[in-house]
């Protein structure tokens, strides 16, 4: 049987059910539950005893979902996303990969978007259609999201496609105005503690993580799975401010720079006498010893030109420690 999910997705699961329409797209910042609703419309759409509520969790088309084997689903994503929530990959895909001729994509496939255009066209094998789950949509290229297009704007009789993104702005607008688009509720506050605490997180830890995530519920469960502590996240800001790299060991290059976004927010936020969001006041620099607003702008500007590139295949342990190094210039600058 399927794990509770959370009670936000499943008013908004309620919401999308009630509704008519052969594509969605999910959109909103990231750690919102864009996949987590994505996969609840899927299984709510194929499950054998649906309810308005949404599926039944007991059935064997719910349990083939489950075990990622459901013959009328087909799961679209970059092949590391594929792999870190336990989709099975194309057999070709995967012999590629086992015979090392190349590392798992960053992008979703132009060969897997035509596989899923020729399973869209087969008869549904279990009689209750059939779905397409496309997460996240902004990683298709021009070209993969063309191979999409026509069939998203006619498509066979019994499929439906949901897309889940995290930059609905990067889809071409052919893409997004074939959709009918939902964007993501934010939680109620009262909601999101007893849901984490539910997922096993520390009591104590809830609540520096969830402010890491900005208040962004899946993300916070997302750091709490990936083994960042509260209390090393605590330690971040001055350490990375006294130039340690090891504040930063593990990360790969996307996930530093997002992190020193966070800071970056933060120290300007202090600098002009906001409130900062993503870490603790006393966790920071002392706004005293901040520079100006002109430094910590340049940072920022930078920050967003890394990110830009941050997926390219650098030496990761050279680019932390040039991250790492950027931010203490910053960060001590007095002019």
């Amino acid at each position: 049987m399927a794990e509770p999910v959370a009670p936000w997705i499943a008013a908004q699961r309620a919401q999308l059910l009630a509704q008519r329409g052969h594509a969605w797209l999910l959109h909103g910042p990231s750690g919102l539950g864009q996949y987590e609703l994505a996969l609840e419309l899927v299984r709510a759409w194929l499950c054998e005893a649906p309810t308005a509520a949404g599926a039944c969790g007991q059935c064997a088309s719910c349990h083939g979902i489950a075990v990622r084997t459901h013959p009328d689903l087909y799961v679209l994503m970059p092949e590391m996303h594929m792999q870190r929530l336990g989709w099975p990959l194309p057999e070709k895909a995967q012999s590629e990969l086992d015979d090392k001729k190349r590392k798992p994509s960053r992008e979703i496939r132009v060969d897997a978007m035509r596989e899923a255009v020729e399973f869209s066209q087969r008869t549904s094998s279990r009689g209750r259609g059939k779905a397409v789950l496309i997460h996240p949509a902004e990683r298709m290229n021009a070209i993969t999201a063309n191979a999409l297009l026509k069939t998203l704007e006619e498509p066979p009789g019994d499929v439906r496609f949901v897309l889940a993104t995290e930059a609905a702005h990067e889809l071409l607008p052919t893409i997004r105005s074939r959709c009918l688009a939902h964007a993501m509720a934010w939680p109620q506050p009262e909601l999101v503690q007893p849901w984490l605490l539910q997922q096993g997180i520390a009591a104590d830890a809830v609540e520096p993580l969830l402010r890491a995530a900005g208040g962004r519920p899946h993300e916070a469960l997302a750091l709490a799975q990936g083994g960042h502590s509260a209390q090393a996240w605590s330690l971040i800001p001055k350490a990375v401010a006294r130039g340690e790299v090891a504040a930063l060991a593990g990360l790969e290059p996307a996930q530093a720079v997002q992190v020193l976004q966070k800071l970056c927010h933060d120290a300007l936020a202090l600098r002009v006498g906001a409130a900062p969001r993503y870490f603790a006041a006393a966790d920071l620099p002392a706004p005293a010893s901040l520079p100006g607003i002109g430094p910590l702008t340049r940072w920022s500007r930078a920050l967003l030109q890394h990110m830009r590139t941050a997926e390219h295949p650098f030496q990761a342990g050279l680019m932390l420690e040039a991250l790492v190094a950027q931010a203490q210039q910053a960060l001590n600058s007095r002019h």
